[in-house]
C-alpha cells in the first residue's frame, strides 16, 4: 500500500516538475527579445512562361533576427501576411519555422530569412503587370511565435515596388534561316 501511494505521489508531481522546468516566454518577452534587421522587400517570379504568355509575381520579405535577450534564441516561427494597403483581405502569406537547431546567441544575428507569399499578381508580361491597376502598394505584417506563445505582431513593412525578374530576350531567327 505504501508503494502504491509513493508511486501515485511521484506521478502526480511529475507534471509540476515538468512545468517548472519549461517556463513559457510571454508574448511581451518574445517581442522584446527580437529586433528585425537588414529588411529587404521586392517582387519575384513565381511562374513565368513565354507561350502562352504568363507571369506571376509574388512579394518577398527578407530579414535577419537580432537576439536582444540574455539567453540563446531557439525555435522561433514566423508568419508573414501580405495585403494591398487599404484592403482588409490578405492576398497571400508564408509560415516558416525559421530558427531551428542552430540557436542565435545573445546579441547575435540569425542567417537571412526569406518569406515569399504564396499568391501575388498575375499578368502576361512585366508591362502588363506594371500597367495593371490591381498592382497596388502592398504591405506585410510579420508575426513571431516561440514555444507555445501566441503569435506576436513584430512589425508592418511596406513592400517595395522593385521587381527582381527579367524576361527572356526574344530570339530573332538568323538571316540564313529566313532565306531557306
Amino acid at each position: 500500500m505504501k508503494k502504491t501511494a509513493a508511486v501515485v505521489l511521484v506521478l502526480g508531481a511529475l507534471p509540476l516538475l515538468f512545468q517548472a522546468g519549461c517556463t513559457r516566454m510571454t508574448p511581451q518577452e518574445l517581442k522584446a527579445s527580437i529586433e528585425i534587421t537588414d529588411i529587404e522587400t521586392k517582387w519575384v517570379s513565381k511562374l513565368y512562361q513565354q507561350w502562352p504568355p504568363r507571369l506571376i509575381l509574388v512579394p518577398v520579405l527578407s530579414f535577419q533576427v537580432k537576439n536582444l535577450s540574455p539567453k540563446p534564441m531557439n525555435y522561433v516561427n514566423f508568419n508573414a501576411v501580405f495585403n494591398f494597403k487599404g484592403d482588409r483581405e490578405n492576398f497571400g502569406d508564408c509560415f516558416l519555422a525559421a530558427i531551428r537547431g542552430k540557436s542565435v546567441a545573445p546579441g547575435g544575428k540569425s542567417e537571412a530569412i526569406a518569406m515569399r507569399s504564396n499568391f501575388g499578381v498575375d499578368g502576361k508580361d512585366l508591362k502588363s503587370i506594371k500597367d495593371n491597376p490591381g498592382w497596388k502598394q502592398a504591405e506585410v505584417r510579420l508575426f513571431a511565435q516561440s514555444k507555445g506563445t501566441q503569435p506576436v505582431l513584430i512589425g508592418v513593412y511596406d513592400v517595395s515596388r522593385f521587381i527582381d525578374f527579367k524576361e527572356d530576350a526574344v530570339v530573332e531567327p538568323k538571316k540564313e534561316d529566313v532565306k531557306k
